[in-house]
């Protein structure tokens, strides 16, 4: 009997022993090919932050690339602080549920229970505003943006700003990103809490969650180990443009490290913030598979939950597949980095998926002559145009609300950016006149008609 349970102990430590090996080979694994694939992204000058990849609890790569600051040859870390842009939405979200589950408002209630003199608010619910559906227009394409973002704007100048301009559909009839939306969604919570954002979300997520190197990210503050903002310039990194951080607010304001967005895509697995019912509700696609501060898609046949976020001098994207129970999450300092190319790559191998290491379009000479063809104005929508100009025989393309940015030719016809995966091809019609161009863009083509 002795010798039977002695066997039997046996073997089950060499079969944890075999399972441990496993898991260890699969993380080294998994670490290699990542770092060869990052290396090559930074190598081509795309990257530069600290990614994370975990799998059913464990951790299996949490490391920083490049530099947090140039200057000072500061190298990023896993501890390093990035700001989040867009990623800040699903944290709005989550303090709106919040509210509800406490009674204190309802996702359903149109936006004048509480701001009784905005125009339609009879029309617009906060579930319209979660979801993008609201019809409010987008603060950040408005054509000063770029001239007034650097401005201190409390959160009622703000919402001046953008109130009284006519929707763009009815609400909840069309799906349209409005950062505008989430303005009003951080204004909410201080008016129906009666807190600051940063206090309630610190109050009620960060601090439940011990995420100590998450919150507000203001410009005055001294904030250890923040890594600094960049952009490309025509000669190379450039510090990023600023921004004044009161603008964004519930919409982009927030900063964090990998590691404690980690520890919020565990808690999204339990009921530590609100109820499974509540989470549930979060998760739900209304348009666009939009839902409350997340996207719901899928992924090599897994359902997907995540968020990019952009803002100057940052970008960043948290991936869940949460099926598999994997957390892909990537911040960088580059505000061009393809954060969610990156994170789908990534993805690919943790699952085995194919995937291509990326390469570096060639430039092909071409007589600077036919740019003239190309000048002009190409109205893509009703409030987006592309602007092609040629200065001193380089070509240059500029949307509305964006800075101006070279584009390289790769034919007579094609031609590429560098700070992003975007490609534009200029269309003829039979007489050889250029009518249109066609943006691809995110694996979209994009039509766009020349106006002038």
């Amino acid at each position: 009997m002795l010798r039977s349970r002695i066997k039997v102990c046996v073997a089950s430590a060499i079969a944890s022993l075999f399972i441990l090996c496993a898991t260890f080979g699969f993380a080294q694994d998994i670490e290699s090919k990542v770092d060869e694939y990052i290396n090559v992204h930074m190598k081509m000058g795309n990257f530069s932050g600290s990614v994370l990849i975990a799998k059913e609890g464990k951790i299996l790569v949490s490391k920083g690339h490049g530099m947090a600051n140039y200057e000072l040859d500061v190298p990023n870390t896993p501890q390093t602080k990035f700001r989040l842009g867009s990623v800040t939405k699903q944290f709005t979200a989550m303090a709106i549920m919040q509210l509800q589950e406490k009674g204190l408002l309802s996702v359903d209630d149109p936006i004048e229970k509480y701001l009784p003199d905005y125009p339609n608010g009879e029309k617009i619910t906060v579930h319209h505003l979660l979801t993008h559906t609201s019809g409010i227009p987008n603060l950040t394409d408005f054509p000063d943006f770029l001239e007034t973002m650097m401005i201190p704007s409390p959160v009622e100048k703000t919402i001046e700003r953008f109130k009284n301009k006519p929707l763009e559909f009815v609400p909840g009839e069309k799906f349209s990103y409005s950062n505008s939306g989430y303005v009003l969604l951080g204004y909410l919570i201080e008016k129906i809490s009666g807190k600051s954002y940063e206090a309630f979300l610190n109050e009620n997520i960060f601090q439940p969650l011990n995420m100590t190197n998450s919150g507000y990210d203001h410009n005055s503050t001294i904030l250890k180990h923040r890594a600094s903002g960049y952009a490309l310039g025509v000669d190379g990194l450039i510090n990023a443009s600023y921004i004044d951080m009161s603008l964004p607010i519930g919409g982009g304001a927030l900063y964090s490290t990998v590691e404690d967005l980690y520890l919020w895509d565990r808690a999204l697995y339990t009921e530590k913030l609100v109820s499974k019912n509540t989470l549930e509700k979060m998760f739900t696609p209304f348009k666009e598979n939009y839902a409350y501060g997340w996207s719901i898609t899928e992924l090599f046949n897994r359902k997907r939950i995540s968020h990019s976020g952009g803002i100057n001098g940052f970008a960043a994207n948290i991936s869940r597949c949460v099926d598999d129970d994997v957390c892909i999450i990537v911040l960088s300092n580059f505000e061009y980095a393809p954060v969610g190319e990156i994170s789908k790559d990534l993805a690919a191998i943790v699952f085995g998926e194919k995937y291509e290491l990326p390469q570096e379009r060639k430039v092909v000479e071409v007589d600077p002559k036919i740019y003239d063809a190309y000048v002009g104005q190409y109205q893509l929508d009703t409030n987006f145009v592309i602007s092609i100009t040629k200065e001193d025989n380089r070509l240059f393309a500029q949307a509305t609300g964006q800075p101006k940015f070279e584009i390289f030719s790769e034919s007579e016809v094609k031609f590429f950016l560098k700070v992003v995966d975007a490609q534009i091809t200029f269309i003829k019609n039979d007489k050889g006149e250029v009518i249109e161009l066609i943006l691809h863009q995110n694996g979209k083509d994009h039509s766009a008609k020349k106006i002038e």
